[in-house]
C-alpha cells in the first residue's frame, strides 16, 4: 500500500450535474453530468442544461506536504492540513518527514499511518528521510520504511551533502524503484541568506542566496542520479540555471521529474521589500527573469508537477523580524485559485497543463493512484467556480496557519467540493 487511505463517513452518492468535466489524462473536456454510487464514478452522460460556470477537474496530488506531526502539532496535524488540502481540491498529499522525532524509520511512519487512517480527511502518503535523523551522516531505514509503504525519500530542508552518502541512497531506492526528492541547496552559497540575492537584497540590506547555490547542488545531484540510474524528483526548482541542468539530465537518460511551487511561478523577490516574513520561504523568491522561466518551462511541460510545499508556522514566529523568522509558507488552499488566475486566465500557461502538473503527473511520479474522471473509476475529483472572483483570506483558511503569501489577493477558481476516495471531504458552504 502506497498511501493511507483515511475511513470517514460513507461512500458519497450523488449527481454533479452541468458541470465543465475536464480531465486531460482521460481525453475529457465535455459538459456533463457525472453521477457517483458508492464512491464509484458510474455514468458520465452529456449535459442537458446551459452550463454553471464550474469546473468538475480529477483531484489534485501534493508530492510536497509539511503536516508537522509529531512535534508540532500547534502548527498543524494531520486532521487539519488534511482538511486545509481537501479544501483546496487535493485528494491525495505526502507528508515530508522533517518532524520530531525525523520518520526515519518504519516505526515512527506506521505510527503516522495509523493516525492518518483514523483523522485524515485525503488520502496520506508519507516520505521516509534519507538520512538518520536529517543529519546527512548515515542512511536511515530505507528498507524497513519501504516495506512499511514510503512513497519517496527526502532530507527536505537539507540537502544531503555528502555526495558518498547520496550514491548509496540511490543505490538503495533503486531496490524499491523509489525515488528521491532533492531539497537542492549548497550551504556554503547559501551562507546566512535570507532571499535571494540581487538589485533588491542589496538595496534592502539583507544577505542573499545566490541561484547558483541551487542550480550547482541540482547539478551534481542528477550527476550522481545519471551515474547510479535512480529516479530523482528536484523539489521546489526556482532558478533558470536548475532548468537547463534539468534539461541536459533527461536529454542523457536520467529518470528525473521536478517540481515548482506557486509563489515560485508567481511572486519575485520584488514582494520581499514590504520585510513581511510572508515572503520567505527556502528556496527564496527570486527575479522576474527566473520566475518567467519557470512559467516557460510549466507550459512547455519540462516542469511536470506543482507542489505547494505547504509549511505551516505559529503566527508569532512570522511576525518576528525579517532575519530571524522561518523559512516557508503556507499553499494547499490557495494553490490553484491563484494559479489559475495568475497564469491560466491571462493566457500564459494552458488549463491542461495546470491540471496536468497538479494531478496526474504528481501522481505518476511517486507511483500514486492517479486520479481520473471515467466510469468505473473511484471518485478522486474537485469541483471548482470558475466565475466568481474571491479574495484569498487566511484567516478563514481550515489550515491551523495563517503564513499565506496571497493574503489579500483577488481570484478566481473557488473549489466548491472535493470528494478524496469516494468520500465527499470537503463541501463549501455554497453547496
Amino acid at each position: 500500500m502506497t498511501a493511507t487511505v483515511a475511513k470517514r463517513g460513507a461512500k458519497a452518492t450523488l449527481v454533479i450535474r452541468d458541470a465543465r468535466v475536464f480531465d486531460p489524462a482521460s481525453g475529457v473536456d465535455a459538459r456533463a453530468d457525472v453521477t457517483i454510487e458508492k464512491g464509484i464514478i458510474t455514468a458520465v452522460a452529456p449535459a442537458k442544461g446551459k452550463g454553471t460556470g464550474r469546473l468538475l477537474l480529477p483531484g489534485f496530488v501534493d508530492l510536497h506536504t509539511h503536516l508537522r506531526s509529531p512535534g508540532r502539532e500547534d502548527e498543524e496535524d494531520i486532521a487539519s492540513g488534511t482538511l486545509a488540502a481537501a479544501a483546496g481540491g487535493y485528494v491525495t498529499i505526502c507528508a515530508m518527514p522533517n518532524t520530531d522525532p525525523v520518520v526515519d524509520n518504519a516505526a515512527v511512519m506506521a505510527s503516522l499511518a495509523e493516525v492518518a487512517e483514523s483523522e485524515a480527511h485525503v488520502r496520506v502518503a508519507f516520505i521516509g528521510s534519507i538520512s538518520r535523523g536529517l543529519k546527512g551522516e548515515h542512511l536511515s531505514d530505507m528498507w524497513d520504511m519501504a516495506a512499511a509503504g514510503a512513497v519517496a525519500f527526502s532530507d527536505d530542508g537539507q540537502p544531503v551533502f555528502d555526495a558518498g552518502l547520496l550514491r548509496a541512497a540511490f543505490q538503495a531506492a533503486l531496490t524499491f524503484d523509489l525515488p528521491l526528492s532533492l531539497h537542492c541547496e549548497d550551504l556554503d552559497l547559501a551562507g546566512a541568506g535570507v532571499m535571494n540575492e540581487g538589485g533588491v537584497s542589496a538595496q534592502l540590506g539583507l544577505a542573499g542566496i545566490p541561484c547558483t547555490a541551487e542550480s550547482a547542488d541540482v547539478a551534481r545531484a542528477l550527476e550522481i542520479a545519471l551515474y547510479e540510474r535512480g529516479r530523482v524528483h528536484i523539489a521546489h526548482v526556482s532558478c533558470a540555471r536548475s532548468l537547463a541542468a534539468i534539461r541536459a539530465a533527461r536529454e542523457a537518460g536520467a529518470a528525473v521529474t521536478c517540481e515548482a511551487t506557486p509563489h515560485h511561478l508567481l511572486l519575485t523577490d520584488e514582494a520581499v521589500r514590504r520585510l513581511d516574513a510572508n515572503f520567505k520561504m527556502n528556496p527564496p523568491l527570486r527575479g522576474e527573469e527566473d520566475r518567467q522561466a519557470l512559467v516557460a518551462a510549466l507550459a512547455a511541460g519540462e516542469i511536470d508537477c506543482i507542489a505547494t510545499d505547504h509549511a505551516p508556522h505559529a503566527g508569532q514566529e512570522k511576525e518576528a523580524p525579517f532575519e530571524e523568522a522561518p523559512f516557508g509558507v503556507i499553499g494547499l488552499e490557495s494553490a490553484f485559485p491563484v494559479l489559475y488566475t495568475g497564469l491560466v486566465e491571462p493566457g500564459e500557461v494552458s488549463l491542461e497543463a495546470l491540471v496536468s502538473a497538479m494531478s496526474t503527473n504528481p501522481a505518476r511520479a511517486f507511483n500514486l493512484p492517479a486520479p481520473a474522471i471515467a466510469e468505473g473509476e473511484e471518485a478522486n475529483l474537485c469541483l471548482v467556480d470558475i466565475d466568481e472572483e474571491f479574495g484569498i483570506e487566511p484567516e478563514r483558511f481550515l489550515s491551523k496557519s495563517r503564513n499565506s503569501a496571497f493574503a489579500g489577493s483577488r481570484a478566481r477558481g473557488r473549489v466548491l467540493m472535493t470528494i478524496a476516495a469516494g468520500r465527499t471531504a470537503f463541501k463549501h458552504e455554497k453547496l
